[in-house]
């Protein structure tokens, strides 16, 4: 076989659609008239395809490029320490590596969350933390508590244990009988609420499983499918003071929101609220290396502290030496550049580039917190009333996610819930970037306006 700098385009072509199987994606849809999207470099907030064209990264790849790509710092720290330590376990043993990460992220993580449990990503670290509820209530005179509380239209991993605490009906349903012990609440769409108080939704679904059957509630500071959906002032005071009352672990799902995707280390510090347990990835190595981690109080901790039990579980790669020295020159970067500073010094800006879009007349809501926004496309403003499943799909697949990757722009064009265009760019992004955004997005939102006869 020829080597990777001797494929041609069309070499790439071929064993892409004879031999990769991508992730979450119709295999069927590619063929001769249909290229594979092969992105083969990238630079700042910008990456390349195969034929040299140029796309501004409006998604982060995928909500996790945070400090940019090209970044050769972090590569240089993944080969240094290649170099020294290719690779050891954190099973009854350690390296500096992994031992100066953990001490790195406790001292920005909230509150008393001073352990960190490492995993390979972000389905891992939720399975992970799902299992730790589980053995700590075991430990501590609970054992019927197995039960996980999360929000309709959740994404919270795709793994069996994580895909219980997952809402979106049809990624759940192919897996199905799935485990027992998931209930899901109204989430907090400002836009089409389903309550009236959503923190009280989760203490009426305690109250109806069985507060001596739950052991968890699992959250993301802002709701990602569905459409970036932020929280009510006080909410997450108020799931705190119920999960202490029905002695309910609390879980902050960050596997988005933390290293700076809302303007602080972690979503939990925006909102002011300290949870149990925090999990992460993406933005940890800004996805340079894969990684991941559970982020867990000292409360929780304690019954695993007195030598004569451990938690039942590991994961080869956790706190890989080279994924961790990736995330210590990544977390340099970010502090170093002040980049949670800039994203709260621009996010103003970046909101007021999509609300001008407003005016459109198929965008009906612009919502989201820092550099991790939406906006939800509507067939008529003043009802709400959106499109068909068949507009629905033209839209989205057929019109606007081409589109808009014709006029350059990645972002994500989803309607796991009502449709909504999703942005979420490399934290160093700025006025001129966001500029480079609207310039893709406002003729295609108008030209979809126009084709569906919207306003």
């Amino acid at each position: 076989m020829a080597s990777l700098e001797e494929l041609t385009t069309g070499d790439l072509q071929a064993l892409a659609r004879r031999h990769l199987w991508m992730h979450f994606t119709n295999m069927g849809a590619y063929d001769e008239a249909h290229e594979v999207p092969i992105v083969v470099r990238g630079e700042g907030c910008h990456v390349y395809d195969q034929h040299g064209r140029r796309y501004f990264d409006g998604l982060s790849a995928l909500f996790c490029v945070n400090v940019g790509h090209g970044r050769a710092e972090l590569a240089q720290a993944g080969a240094d320490q290649a170099r020294e330590l290719g690779f050891f376990t954190n099973w009854s043993s350690a390296h500096p590596t992994s031992i100066h990460l953990a001490a790195r992220i406790a001292s920005l993580a909230p509150g008393d969350l001073n352990r960190v449990f490492f995993t390979s990503g972000g389905s891992e670290a939720v399975e992970s933390a799902l299992k730790l509820c589980r053995q700590y209530h075991k430990l501590t005179g609970a054992p019927g508590r197995y039960k996980v509380i999360s929000r309709r239209l959740a994404y919270h991993g795709t793994t069996m244990g994580a895909l219980t605490a997952t809402g979106i009906p049809a990624v759940r349903a192919p897996f199905e009988p799935l485990f027992p012990g998931s209930a899901h609440v109204a989430n907090t769409n400002a836009y089409r609420p389903e309550t009236g108080d959503p923190a009280e939704a989760i203490r009426e679904r305690i109250e109806f499983e069985g507060p001596e059957t739950v052991s968890c509630v699992i959250l993301e500071p802002v709701q990602n499918s569905g459409g970036c959906l932020v929280p009510p002032e006080g909410y997450f005071q108020r799931v705190r003071e119920i999960c202490d009352e029905y002695g309910v672990l609390f879980i902050s799902d960050e596997v988005i929101c933390s290293w700076g995707r809302l303007g602080e280390w972690f979503g939990a510090q925006r909102y002011g609220y300290e949870p149990d347990i925090i999990t992460t990835a993406k933005g940890l190595t800004s996805a340079y290396a894969p990684m991941g981690a559970v982020i867990a109080s000292d409360r929780v901790f304690a019954p695993f502290a007195d030598g004569h039990g451990a938690f039942a579980h590991g994961l080869t790669f956790g706190g890989h030496p080279v994924s961790a020295a990736v995330a210590l020159a990544n977390l340099d970067l970010l502090e170093g550049e002040g980049l949670n500073d800039h994203v709260r010094g621009n996010q103003g800006a970046f909101r007021a580039m999509l609300e001008s879009l407003l005016e459109i007349p198929i965008v009906g809501d612009v919502r989201g917190a820092g550099y991790f926004m939406a906006l939800e496309l509507v067939r008529d403003k003043e009802t709400k009333a959106t499109f068909t499943a068949e507009e629905c799909d033209w839209l989205l697949r057929d019109f606007l996610s081409p589109d808009l990757f014709r006029r350059g722009l990645i972002c994500r064009a989803d309607d796991r819930g009502d449709p909504v265009l999703q942005l979420s760019p490399p934290l160093i992004a700025g006025p001129g970037d966001f500029a480079e955004i609207e310039a893709a997005l406002r003729p295609a939102l108008e030209e979809a306006s126009r084709r569906l006869d919207v306003g």
